[in-house]
């Protein structure tokens, strides 16, 4: 690679703030959404990032100054007799000392990065004041250059996808991404709270490399009456006192609406009844029941006669 500098188009003596302002103009000019697949822009766009990643970084910007890193941020080692600084025949040939984070060793102290740059320009990464941005509907997150993360794909993009046992049960769960547009995907059988889902290729992009994968993870959303276990939902039903002593019928809420459920004679509150094939689907095939907790509602009408009924027998038993 050229002379960081002269990629840059500023002097040596240039300040941190014409630095900034040459990179901005360059990335501006050259990303693949301004420069629409022109001649050598994807490498143009490739060279001013890693000419910024040098000279927008206090410590690396001095550590080139001084011989100690090269053009690429690669280090030069001296004092090894009879070998070049890390070149043909060295003992190093081949290697690229990197960080943990994947990028050339010297850190990012104290500089502002080109992904903040970037994200300014063209709304991805971070959101206004530095923070992270998100939305109602599931949200995204990113870490590191173009929203990677260490040990994986740089543009690979972190989302996080609200889901509800409505969602689960229809396969479908959906997340809105940075740029607003929302995106549908497929839940697997037997998915759980945390669970993290790849979509290949719908993470970021940058010329010259293969897209990045949306990570998604998955946060279960609380409903109002139904609870989740494993495959199977579990929720309560009244249980009038007449069903309860001389049987019935009781209504049942479902995912798929009301069903009736018949309860024999003197059934007690808190007895547990199965509808099969209710719940959510389940890895392997099928899906799980519904488990439906009676509960005994007292009646809101002719509490007095039955609260005499109920001392007369104590009476009797007296």
């Amino acid at each position: 690679m050229r002379d960081p500098y002269s990629v840059l188009g500023v002097a040596k003596t240039a300040s941190e703030k014409e630095i900034k302002s040459a990179y901005r103009n360059l990335a501006k000019r050259y990303h693949p959404d301004s420069a629409k697949g022109a001649v050598g822009a994807k490498e143009k766009f490739a060279e001013i990032g890693l000419a910024y990643d040098i000279l927008g970084d206090k410590d690396k910007r001095a550590q080139f100054d001084r011989g100690e890193i090269d053009a690429e941020g690669k280090p030069k080692f001296q004092g090894f007799e009879g070998f070049g600084a890390g070149g043909a025949g060295s003992p190093f040939e081949g290697f690229e000392f990197r960080t943990s984070r994947g990028g050339p060793a010297g850190g990012n102290a104290g500089g502002f990065g080109a992904e903040d740059i970037l994200s300014e320009m063209f709304g991805f990464g971070r959101g206004a004041g530095g923070a992270r941005a998100g939305a109602q509907r599931g949200g995204f997150q990113q870490s590191g250059p173009f929203g990677g993360h260490g040990g994986g794909n740089p543009l690979d993009l972190k989302l996080t996808a609200d889901v509800t046992i409505e969602d689960i049960a229809r396969g479908k769960g959906s997340v809105r991404l940075a740029n607003g547009k929302q995106l549908t995907f497929a839940l697997p059988a037997g998915a759980t709270d945390g669970q993290t889902v790849r979509l290949a290729g719908q993470g970021n992009k940058a010329p010259g490399m293969q897209p990045g994968d949306a990570l998604v993870t998955l946060r279960f959303i609380k409903h109002p009456r139904f609870t989740l276990d494993g495959a199977d939902i579990r929720t309560d039903a009244d249980l009038p006192l007449k069903t309860a002593v001389t049987g019935g019928k009781v209504a049942v809420e479902t995912l798929d609406g009301k069903v009736a459920l018949t309860v024999p004679e003197w059934t007690d509150s808190g007895k547990v009844f199965r509808l099969k094939g209710k719940g959510v689907p389940k890895k392997g095939g099928g899906h799980g029941d519904m488990l439906v907790t009676l509960v005994i509602k007292l009646p809101k009408e002719g509490r007095a006669s039955l609260e005499s009924l109920m001392r007369q027998e104590g009476e009797a038993k007296a």
